[in-house]
Protein backbone atom coordinates (compact mmCIF):
# COMPACT_ATOMS: atom_id res chain seq x y z
CA UNK A 1 0.00 0.00 0.00
CA UNK A 2 2.80 2.43 0.92
CA UNK A 3 4.68 1.73 -2.31
CA UNK A 4 1.68 2.35 -4.55
CA UNK A 5 0.77 5.58 -2.78
CA UNK A 6 4.37 6.82 -2.89
CA UNK A 7 4.42 6.12 -6.63
CA UNK A 8 1.16 8.03 -7.06
CA UNK A 9 2.59 11.00 -5.18
CA UNK A 10 5.73 10.87 -7.33
CA UNK A 11 3.64 10.97 -10.52
CA UNK A 12 1.65 13.89 -9.12
CA UNK A 13 4.90 15.71 -8.40
CA UNK A 14 6.13 15.11 -11.96
CA UNK A 15 2.83 16.52 -13.27
CA UNK A 16 3.30 19.61 -11.12
CA UNK A 17 6.81 20.09 -12.45
CA UNK A 18 5.58 19.80 -16.02
CA UNK A 19 2.80 22.32 -15.57
CA UNK A 20 4.92 25.17 -14.28
CA UNK A 21 7.35 25.45 -17.18
CA UNK A 22 4.34 25.88 -19.47
CA UNK A 23 3.64 29.09 -17.57
CA UNK A 24 6.99 30.52 -18.60
CA UNK A 25 5.90 31.45 -22.12
CA UNK A 26 2.41 32.62 -21.24
CA UNK A 27 2.65 36.14 -19.89
CA UNK A 28 -0.91 37.33 -20.28
CA UNK A 29 -0.71 40.76 -18.68
CA UNK A 30 1.51 43.78 -18.38
CA UNK A 31 2.84 42.93 -14.93
CA UNK A 32 6.62 43.04 -15.25
CA UNK A 33 9.12 40.40 -14.25
CA UNK A 34 11.74 40.82 -11.61
CA UNK A 35 14.85 42.53 -13.01
CA UNK A 36 18.30 41.92 -11.53
CA UNK A 37 21.87 42.93 -12.28
CA UNK A 38 24.60 40.44 -13.21
CA UNK A 39 26.27 40.72 -9.79
CA UNK A 40 22.92 40.22 -8.11
CA UNK A 41 22.31 37.08 -10.15
CA UNK A 42 25.71 35.66 -9.18
CA UNK A 43 25.00 36.24 -5.50
CA UNK A 44 21.52 34.78 -5.95
CA UNK A 45 23.01 31.62 -7.45
CA UNK A 46 25.23 31.14 -4.39
CA UNK A 47 22.24 31.65 -2.10
CA UNK A 48 20.20 29.16 -4.14
CA UNK A 49 22.88 26.50 -3.74
CA UNK A 50 23.04 27.20 -0.01
CA UNK A 51 19.25 26.98 0.18
CA UNK A 52 19.17 23.56 -1.50
CA UNK A 53 21.50 22.02 1.08
CA UNK A 54 20.09 23.74 4.18
CA UNK A 55 16.44 23.10 3.31
CA UNK A 56 17.22 19.50 2.32
CA UNK A 57 18.97 18.93 5.66
CA UNK A 58 16.16 20.59 7.64
CA UNK A 59 13.44 18.57 5.92
CA UNK A 60 15.30 15.29 6.42
CA UNK A 61 16.06 16.11 10.07
CA UNK A 62 12.45 17.07 10.80
CA UNK A 63 11.05 13.98 9.09
CA UNK A 64 13.46 11.61 10.85
CA UNK A 65 13.41 13.33 14.25
CA UNK A 66 10.31 11.77 15.78
CA UNK A 67 10.58 8.23 14.29
CA UNK A 68 14.26 8.02 15.30
CA UNK A 69 13.83 9.39 18.82
CA UNK A 70 10.80 7.17 19.35
CA UNK A 71 12.99 4.12 18.80
CA UNK A 72 15.70 5.35 21.17
CA UNK A 73 13.46 6.90 23.84
CA UNK A 74 10.31 4.86 24.53
CA UNK A 75 8.82 7.78 26.52
CA UNK A 76 8.01 9.65 23.27
CA UNK A 77 7.00 6.63 21.21
CA UNK A 78 3.39 6.41 19.91
CA UNK A 79 0.92 5.56 22.65
CA UNK A 80 2.78 7.47 25.37
CA UNK A 81 1.54 10.75 26.87
CA UNK A 82 4.46 12.75 25.51
CA UNK A 83 3.52 11.68 21.99
CA UNK A 84 0.17 13.46 22.38
CA UNK A 85 2.11 16.68 23.00
CA UNK A 86 4.29 16.15 19.93
CA UNK A 87 1.26 15.50 17.73
CA UNK A 88 -0.50 18.59 19.11
CA UNK A 89 2.54 20.71 18.23
CA UNK A 90 2.65 19.11 14.76
CA UNK A 91 -1.06 19.76 14.23
CA UNK A 92 -0.56 23.41 15.16
CA UNK A 93 2.26 23.66 12.61
CA UNK A 94 0.16 22.09 9.86
CA UNK A 95 -3.00 24.10 10.48
CA UNK A 96 -0.96 27.34 10.55
CA UNK A 97 0.78 26.30 7.33
CA UNK A 98 -2.60 25.93 5.66
CA UNK A 99 -4.27 29.10 6.96
CA UNK A 100 -1.31 31.47 7.23
CA UNK A 101 1.16 30.40 4.53
CA UNK A 102 -0.75 28.67 1.75
CA UNK A 103 -4.33 29.93 1.58
CA UNK A 104 -3.47 33.68 1.52
CA UNK A 105 -1.07 33.03 -1.37
CA UNK A 106 -3.79 31.16 -3.20
CA UNK A 107 -6.23 34.07 -2.82
CA UNK A 108 -3.52 36.50 -3.96
CA UNK A 109 -2.75 34.42 -7.06
CA UNK A 110 -6.31 33.79 -8.14
CA UNK A 111 -7.48 37.38 -7.52
CA UNK A 112 -4.46 38.98 -9.23
CA UNK A 113 -5.20 41.96 -11.52
CA UNK A 114 -3.17 40.11 -14.15
CA UNK A 115 -6.07 37.66 -14.52
CA UNK A 116 -9.21 38.55 -16.50
CA UNK A 117 -12.27 39.68 -14.57
CA UNK A 118 -14.32 36.76 -15.85
CA UNK A 119 -14.27 34.33 -14.19
CA UNK A 120 -11.36 34.90 -11.80
CA UNK A 121 -12.41 38.23 -10.31
CA UNK A 122 -16.08 37.26 -10.05
CA UNK A 123 -15.80 34.11 -7.93
CA UNK A 124 -13.64 33.11 -4.91
CA UNK A 125 -11.93 30.17 -6.60
CA UNK A 126 -9.27 29.81 -3.91
CA UNK A 127 -11.82 29.17 -1.15
CA UNK A 128 -13.90 26.97 -3.44
CA UNK A 129 -10.98 24.74 -4.45
CA UNK A 130 -9.81 24.50 -0.82
CA UNK A 131 -13.31 23.40 0.21
CA UNK A 132 -13.50 20.82 -2.59
CA UNK A 133 -10.04 19.51 -1.67
CA UNK A 134 -11.02 19.15 1.99
CA UNK A 135 -14.21 17.28 1.08
CA UNK A 136 -12.30 15.19 -1.45
CA UNK A 137 -9.74 14.28 1.22
CA UNK A 138 -12.58 13.19 3.49
CA UNK A 139 -13.92 10.93 0.75
CA UNK A 140 -10.52 9.47 -0.07
CA UNK A 141 -9.79 8.97 3.63
CA UNK A 142 -13.11 7.22 4.17
CA UNK A 143 -13.02 5.05 1.04
CA UNK A 144 -9.37 4.02 1.43
CA UNK A 145 -9.70 3.23 5.13
CA UNK A 146 -12.93 1.31 4.56
CA UNK A 147 -11.48 -0.68 1.67
CA UNK A 148 -8.36 -1.80 3.50
CA UNK A 149 -10.30 -2.43 6.71
CA UNK A 150 -12.81 -4.66 4.93
CA UNK A 151 -10.03 -6.55 3.22
CA UNK A 152 -8.24 -7.03 6.52
CA UNK A 153 -11.52 -8.01 8.24
CA UNK A 154 -12.02 -10.83 5.77
CA UNK A 155 -8.55 -12.16 6.54
CA UNK A 156 -9.15 -11.83 10.29
CA UNK A 157 -12.56 -13.54 9.99
CA UNK A 158 -11.02 -16.42 8.09
CA UNK A 159 -8.33 -16.76 10.76
CA UNK A 160 -10.96 -16.77 13.51
CA UNK A 161 -12.96 -19.46 11.71
CA UNK A 162 -9.81 -21.57 11.41
CA UNK A 163 -9.15 -21.10 15.12
CA UNK A 164 -12.69 -22.07 16.03
CA UNK A 165 -12.43 -25.18 13.88
CA UNK A 166 -9.14 -26.02 15.58
CA UNK A 167 -10.72 -25.49 19.02
CA UNK A 168 -13.61 -27.82 18.16
CA UNK A 169 -11.20 -30.47 16.92
CA UNK A 170 -9.11 -30.20 20.09
CA UNK A 171 -12.25 -30.33 22.24
CA UNK A 172 -13.46 -33.50 20.53
CA UNK A 173 -10.05 -35.03 21.04
CA UNK A 174 -10.02 -33.94 24.69
CA UNK A 175 -13.41 -35.57 25.32
CA UNK A 176 -11.77 -38.92 24.82
CA UNK A 177 -9.22 -38.18 27.54
CA UNK A 178 -9.86 -39.39 31.12
CA UNK A 179 -9.25 -35.97 32.70
CA UNK A 180 -11.98 -33.33 32.47
CA UNK A 181 -9.41 -30.66 33.33
CA UNK A 182 -7.61 -31.25 30.05
CA UNK A 183 -10.80 -30.55 28.09
CA UNK A 184 -11.49 -27.35 30.03
CA UNK A 185 -7.93 -26.18 29.52
CA UNK A 186 -8.13 -26.79 25.79
CA UNK A 187 -11.42 -24.89 25.52
CA UNK A 188 -10.12 -21.91 27.52
CA UNK A 189 -6.91 -21.79 25.54
CA UNK A 190 -8.82 -21.85 22.25
CA UNK A 191 -11.19 -19.10 23.37
CA UNK A 192 -8.28 -16.89 24.37
CA UNK A 193 -6.75 -17.38 20.94
CA UNK A 194 -9.99 -16.18 19.33
CA UNK A 195 -10.12 -13.12 21.60
CA UNK A 196 -6.50 -12.32 20.78
CA UNK A 197 -7.27 -12.57 17.06
CA UNK A 198 -10.21 -10.15 17.37
CA UNK A 199 -8.14 -7.69 19.42
CA UNK A 200 -5.33 -7.90 16.90
CA UNK A 201 -7.81 -7.16 14.13
CA UNK A 202 -9.00 -3.96 15.88
CA UNK A 203 -5.41 -2.82 16.32
CA UNK A 204 -4.60 -3.51 12.67
CA UNK A 205 -7.63 -1.49 11.55
CA UNK A 206 -6.32 1.55 13.45
CA UNK A 207 -2.87 0.94 12.01
CA UNK A 208 -4.33 0.92 8.50
CA UNK A 209 -6.04 4.25 9.18
CA UNK A 210 -2.81 5.76 10.50
CA UNK A 211 -1.00 4.73 7.33
CA UNK A 212 -3.68 6.21 5.08
CA UNK A 213 -3.51 9.45 7.09
CA UNK A 214 0.27 9.73 6.83
CA UNK A 215 0.29 9.17 3.07
CA UNK A 216 -2.49 11.66 2.34
CA UNK A 217 -0.77 14.18 4.61
CA UNK A 218 2.51 13.79 2.73
CA UNK A 219 0.70 14.41 -0.56
CA UNK A 220 -0.70 17.71 0.74
CA UNK A 221 2.66 18.83 2.12
CA UNK A 222 4.80 18.03 -0.93
CA UNK A 223 2.58 20.06 -3.27
CA UNK A 224 3.21 23.14 -1.14
CA UNK A 225 6.92 22.31 -0.77
CA UNK A 226 7.44 22.19 -4.53
CA UNK A 227 5.66 25.52 -5.02
CA UNK A 228 7.63 27.41 -2.38
CA UNK A 229 10.85 25.84 -3.67
CA UNK A 230 10.14 27.03 -7.21
CA UNK A 231 9.28 30.52 -5.99
CA UNK A 232 12.60 30.71 -4.16
CA UNK A 233 14.58 29.27 -7.09
CA UNK A 234 13.02 31.65 -9.62
CA UNK A 235 13.78 34.74 -7.52
CA UNK A 236 16.85 36.71 -8.59
CA UNK A 237 16.91 39.26 -5.76
CA UNK A 238 19.40 38.49 -2.94
CA UNK A 239 17.47 40.77 -0.56
CA UNK A 240 14.41 38.52 -1.02
CA UNK A 241 16.28 35.21 -1.02
CA UNK A 242 18.28 35.72 2.21
CA UNK A 243 15.32 35.85 4.64
CA UNK A 244 13.50 33.18 2.63
CA UNK A 245 16.34 30.69 3.05
CA UNK A 246 16.28 31.00 6.85
CA UNK A 247 12.49 31.03 7.07
CA UNK A 248 11.99 28.07 4.72
CA UNK A 249 14.62 26.06 6.57
CA UNK A 250 12.57 26.29 9.76
CA UNK A 251 9.39 25.87 7.70
CA UNK A 252 10.54 22.54 6.27
CA UNK A 253 11.84 21.34 9.63
CA UNK A 254 8.50 21.98 11.35
CA UNK A 255 6.51 20.43 8.51
CA UNK A 256 8.83 17.42 8.61
CA UNK A 257 8.23 17.20 12.34
CA UNK A 258 4.49 16.99 11.74
CA UNK A 259 4.85 14.41 9.00
CA UNK A 260 7.39 12.42 11.04
CA UNK A 261 5.06 12.15 14.03
CA UNK A 262 2.33 10.81 11.76
CA UNK A 263 4.71 8.34 10.09
CA UNK A 264 5.90 7.12 13.49
CA UNK A 265 2.32 6.35 14.53
CA UNK A 266 1.72 4.45 11.27
CA UNK A 267 4.50 1.96 12.16
CA UNK A 268 5.82 1.58 8.63
CA UNK A 269 8.74 -0.68 7.96
CA UNK A 270 12.13 1.00 8.18
CA UNK A 271 12.50 1.03 4.40
CA UNK A 272 9.16 2.82 3.94
CA UNK A 273 9.96 5.38 6.66
CA UNK A 274 13.26 6.23 4.96
CA UNK A 275 11.61 6.44 1.52
CA UNK A 276 8.83 8.76 2.68
CA UNK A 277 11.26 10.99 4.60
CA UNK A 278 13.66 11.28 1.65
CA UNK A 279 10.77 11.96 -0.72
CA UNK A 280 9.52 14.81 1.47
CA UNK A 281 13.01 16.22 2.03
CA UNK A 282 13.76 16.31 -1.72
CA UNK A 283 10.60 18.11 -2.84
CA UNK A 284 11.52 21.68 -1.84
CA UNK A 285 15.14 21.40 -3.12
CA UNK A 286 13.79 19.91 -6.36
CA UNK A 287 11.47 22.89 -6.64
CA UNK A 288 14.42 25.24 -6.09
CA UNK A 289 16.40 23.48 -8.83
CA UNK A 290 13.48 23.81 -11.27
CA UNK A 291 13.06 27.46 -10.33
CA UNK A 292 16.76 28.10 -11.02
CA UNK A 293 16.46 26.39 -14.40
CA UNK A 294 13.55 28.51 -15.58
CA UNK A 295 14.47 31.76 -13.79
CA UNK A 296 15.68 33.50 -16.95
CA UNK A 297 12.31 33.22 -18.68
CA UNK A 298 9.91 32.57 -15.83
CA UNK A 299 7.25 35.20 -15.21
CA UNK A 300 5.40 34.57 -11.98
CA UNK A 301 2.73 37.07 -13.04
CA UNK A 302 1.78 35.25 -16.22
CA UNK A 303 -1.80 34.04 -16.31
CA UNK A 304 -0.91 30.35 -16.50
CA UNK A 305 1.57 30.60 -13.63
CA UNK A 306 -0.91 32.43 -11.41
CA UNK A 307 -3.73 29.99 -12.15
CA UNK A 308 -1.69 26.78 -11.75
CA UNK A 309 0.05 27.98 -8.59
CA UNK A 310 -3.18 29.34 -7.11
CA UNK A 311 -5.15 26.16 -7.74
CA UNK A 312 -2.40 23.89 -6.37
CA UNK A 313 -2.00 26.09 -3.29
CA UNK A 314 -5.75 26.03 -2.70
CA UNK A 315 -5.92 22.25 -3.00
CA UNK A 316 -2.92 21.83 -0.70
CA UNK A 317 -4.49 24.14 1.90
CA UNK A 318 -7.75 22.20 1.85
CA UNK A 319 -5.97 18.88 2.33
CA UNK A 320 -3.89 20.18 5.24
CA UNK A 321 -6.87 21.84 6.96
CA UNK A 322 -8.81 18.58 6.90
CA UNK A 323 -5.84 16.48 8.03
CA UNK A 324 -4.89 18.78 10.92
CA UNK A 325 -8.38 19.35 12.29
CA UNK A 326 -9.91 15.91 11.75
CA UNK A 327 -7.12 13.32 11.73
CA UNK A 328 -4.85 15.05 14.23
CA UNK A 329 -6.76 17.30 16.63
CA UNK A 330 -10.25 15.78 16.77
CA UNK A 331 -8.95 12.24 17.21
CA UNK A 332 -6.38 13.05 19.88
CA UNK A 333 -8.31 15.70 21.83
CA UNK A 334 -11.29 13.35 22.15
CA UNK A 335 -9.14 10.39 23.15
CA UNK A 336 -10.24 9.03 26.57
CA UNK A 337 -6.66 9.25 27.85
CA UNK A 338 -6.69 12.99 27.19
CA UNK A 339 -10.26 13.57 28.36
CA UNK A 340 -9.57 11.86 31.71
CA UNK A 341 -6.33 13.72 32.39
CA UNK A 342 -6.74 17.44 33.14
CA UNK A 343 -3.00 18.08 33.25
CA UNK A 344 -2.52 16.44 29.86
CA UNK A 345 -5.41 18.50 28.44
CA UNK A 346 -3.72 21.73 29.53
CA UNK A 347 -0.35 20.74 28.11
CA UNK A 348 -1.78 19.49 24.82
CA UNK A 349 -3.48 22.87 24.28
CA UNK A 350 -0.27 24.70 25.11
CA UNK A 351 1.70 22.66 22.58
CA UNK A 352 -1.01 23.18 19.95
CA UNK A 353 -0.85 26.96 20.38
CA UNK A 354 2.94 26.86 20.45
CA UNK A 355 3.14 25.02 17.13
CA UNK A 356 0.57 27.27 15.48
CA UNK A 357 2.22 30.39 16.91
CA UNK A 358 5.75 29.55 15.78
CA UNK A 359 4.60 28.62 12.28
CA UNK A 360 2.49 31.78 12.04
CA UNK A 361 5.49 33.87 13.11
CA UNK A 362 7.46 32.55 10.12
CA UNK A 363 4.94 34.24 7.82
CA UNK A 364 6.71 37.51 8.62
CA UNK A 365 9.65 36.32 6.51
CA UNK A 366 8.13 33.68 4.21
Amino acid sequence: MATSRTLAMFLFLILTMCLFPSAVHSAGCDCSQEDSSTSGKNESRKLHILAIFTILSAGAAGGCFIPALGRWFPAISPGKQYFFLIKAFAAGVIVATAFIHILPDAFTNLSSPCLPDSPWQNFPFAGFVAMVAALGTLMVDTVATGYFSRRHFKKTQAAIEDLEASVEAKQKHANHLPSHMHASHGHAHGASMVVEAVSSGDGDNQLIRNRVISEVLELGIIVHSVIIGMSLGASQSPSIIRPLVAALTFHQFFEGLGLGSCIAQAEFRQKSVVAMTIFFALTAPAGIAIGIGIASSYNENSQTALIVEGLLNSASAGILVYMSLVDFLAEDFMNPRVQNNTKLQIWINIFLLLGAGLMSLLAKWA
